[in-house]
């Protein structure tokens, strides 16, 4: 859900898994549907829809991917694996990004800027011609030990025509490239080919694709994702954005769900390190009794924090300076 103002009308946007819906707002509760975009491809692996709305008026939605990597297909006015940008004045809608897997949080930056934090794809394979997990030519195996930590998640600015090399190119976080034990930046993230569905770069030069601008750990499954700048958070909370990951489902040992700060670096206009801002939802032994779908800044200076596991929403409240 996202809220505007046209002319002076407050507006609800809903994305639905296959349409966009606009109600007027009518200030405690929401009045007619008008269905503003219909046919939205959905079904498959990730039908739900998320929207936002930018400082032009702009409303962004994004549409998740059918599959883990399969070659994407186009089903009706817009493809899967994609960010549309719709015009409320004029009506029309625009393919804005594509090889987007599963955007599922968008966002608005302090620069005024559209951004998205992706689920990548799962079980990639190992994508160099070397020795790696006892074989020695890896390339193309499905290997456990480097899917645990490959792909990375994304978060990326999004603007006109990008691709985020989706199925066919993986960012990768690793120092030295395709070593076990090597250290990872998750910073300014540059691609692989993938062994799997883009052998030998002959689909996309993945070296020719903008880079990712800030990793997450891989399987985090970033859902809820909002830059926190003119919340009523404290600093230096506004000045950054809070991503919920949701952990993983098919790693060893699993990736624990969390809440995630990122850093606004103004200068660079882009994001910093994550840390974690509230963890605890999952044992030393792998089991869980939550997992954080969003977090959103409150008008009372405080995040909410919802939860699908527990069905709980959590109230969390900055310490107070002394």
């Amino acid at each position: 859900m996202a809220f505007d103002r046209i002319r002076s009308h407050e507006v609800l946007y809903v994305a639905e898994s296959d349409k966009l819906d606009q109600y007027a707002w009518l200030g405690n509760r929401a009045g007619a549907r008008r269905v503003v975009i219909g046919n939205l491809p959905d079904g498959g692996a990730h039908p739900l829809k998320n929207v936002v709305v930018g400082r032009d008026r702009t409303v962004y939605v994004d549409i998740g991917s059918e599959t883990n990597a399969n070659r994407p297909t186009r089903t009706g006015r817009f493809p899967r694996a994609s960010v549309i940008a719709f015009d409320p004045r004029s009506g029309r809608a625009r393919v804005l990004a594509t090889g987007i897997r599963n955007g599922d949080g968008l966002s608005i930056a302090p620069d005024g800027t559209v951004w998205t934090a992706v689920n990548q794809r799962d079980d990639i394979a190992y994508p160099f011609r070397r020795a790696y997990g006892g074989h020695p030519d890896a390339y193309g195996q499905v290997i456990h030990a480097y899917v645990n930590n490959h792909p990375p998640d994304e978060v990326a600015r999004l603007t006109a025509g990008r691709n985020l090399g989706w199925p066919f190119c993986d960012p990768d976080p690793d120092v030295k490239l395709g070593r076990a034990g090597t250290a990872e930046d998750y910073g300014d993230m540059r691609f692989d080919a993938d062994a799997q569905t883009n052998a030998g770069g002959r689909r996309l030069d993945c070296a020719k694709l903008p880079r990712i601008d800030r990793g997450l750990p891989a399987h985090s499954a970033p859902l809820g994702f909002h830059f926190l700048n003119g919340s009523t958070l404290p600093a230096p909370w506004n000045g950054g954005a809070v991503v919920a990951v949701h952990g993983s489902w098919d790693r060893q040992p699993p990736r624990a769900p969390a809440v995630l700060w990122l850093p606004w670096e103004a200068g660079s206009r882009t994001l910093g390190a994550a840390m974690t801002l509230v963890g605890g939802f999952q044992a030393p032994n792998g089991s869980r009794h939550g997992r954080a779908v969003d977090a959103v800044p409150g008008p009372d200076g405080t995040l909410y924090v919802s939860d699908d596991q527990s069905g709980e929403i959590y109230r969390l409240v900055p310490p107070k300076r002394s």
